[in-house]
């Protein structure tokens, strides 16, 4: 399974319907992504550009790209921005794999 990042901004109406009306968005999302193949790990809510982020597994990027678009697709969003996250091992990797390679510079 592939780990993604959410980091979507609430419309200032979402927020106001979350002040009038409280709700624990974690079970709202988990209930979202049980009914397809995303994972939930946890939501968090921050300080900053963003105000919300999500941190979910999926089977590959398509379906990690689908759980953000279905995210949007509801309306209540006016930013999102999806990120897929390596671990170290699978970073490790890629700079072993990008060390065996080579590139010609331009002009060389």
């Amino acid at each position: 399974m592939a780990l993604f990042m959410i980091q979507a901004t609430y419309t200032p109406q979402a927020w106001a319907a979350m002040m009038k009306k409280p709700e624990n968005r974690r079970e709202a999302i988990r209930s979202m992504m049980e009914k397809s193949e995303w994972t939930l790990r946890d939501v968090y809510f921050c300080f900053g550009e963003y105000d919300v982020v999500v941190l979910y597994e999926a089977p590959d990027a398509i379906a990690g790209a689908a759980a953000a678009v279905a995210a949007n697709a509801a309306g209540h969003l006016k930013a999102i921005k999806t990120t897929q996250l390596l671990t170290v091992e699978e970073s490790m990797e890629i700079m072993r794999k990008a060390a065996a390679s080579t590139l010609r510079v331009p002009g060389s």
